[in-house]
């Protein structure tokens, strides 16, 4: 019941949230009518909602993240998200999956949030990325055998600095190289909104393996 996220209500929130990559989201689909349930024993409700694909390396479709959405849009309190509580949930096989944008090559970028790897993928449009979905899940991700260096997108926060290491301590066992991109404030969308896409560009500059900051750090489209 689903269908593409383009000039729908899903695509606006992503613009909301200062996203610009808005190309090849195969994985994002948008439900106008996806049910809500705040618990078991609570009736369902129709709300509109952004849904992301969960696949394995195949391909296969594991699970899906539903993100209800607000219809009245943007606020400074809920982000565009719809005022409920979860406002998120997922279902499916989950464990070691993710969200995917882009064709893994020898570089690729992984992260928690399918708006942090947004925000990431609009000031490095070319690489391929993947969200995790959660901390717990960006530790145990499973990594493209073609990956030669691999960035991972550090949430600043505990749970995601640990998740980080612990992805690059398991990686580099079987010799891909690991550098962890640290946002400015809590994650990189807060990156962006803050301060913009050129000044995200400058922060990575200073991150990036020197030959892929020059090859990856292109204008945003």
């Amino acid at each position: 019941m689903s269908r593409p996220i383009a000039g729908t209500l899903g695509e606006r929130y992503l613009r909301n949230r200062g996203v610009t990559a808005l190309t090849d989201l195969l994985a994002l689909r948008f439900h106008a009518e996806c049910r809500w349930r705040a618990d078991a024993r609570s009736p369902p409700e129709a709300r509109p909602a952004m849904i992301a694909a969960v696949t394995d390396l195949a391909g296969r479709l594991t699970g899906v993240q539903r993100s209800w959405l607000d219809p009245q849009g943007f606020s400074e309190t809920t982000f565009g998200k719809a005022p409920i509580e979860p406002a998120r949930k997922a279902m499916g096989e989950l464990y070691g999956h993710a969200v995917r944008f882009g064709a893994p090559g020898e570089v690729m970028a992984v992260g928690e949030g399918v708006e942090t790897v947004l925000s990431l993928r609009s000031a490095l449009p070319a690489l391929s990325m993947a969200a995790a979905l959660s901390a717990a899940n960006l530790a145990a991700m499973f990594i493209p055998e073609t990956v030669r260096r691999l960035y991972i997108a550090q949430d600043k926060d505990p749970a995601g600095e640990r998740a980080a290491m612990t992805l690059a301590e398991r990686v580099a066992e079987r010799g891909v190289e690991a550098i962890i991109l640290a946002p400015r404030y809590g994650d990189f969308n807060d990156d962006l909104l803050l301060h913009g896409v050129e000044d995200l560009r400058n922060a990575l500059r200073r991150q990036l393996f020197s030959r892929d900051a020059t090859r990856l750090l292109t204008p945003a489209r």
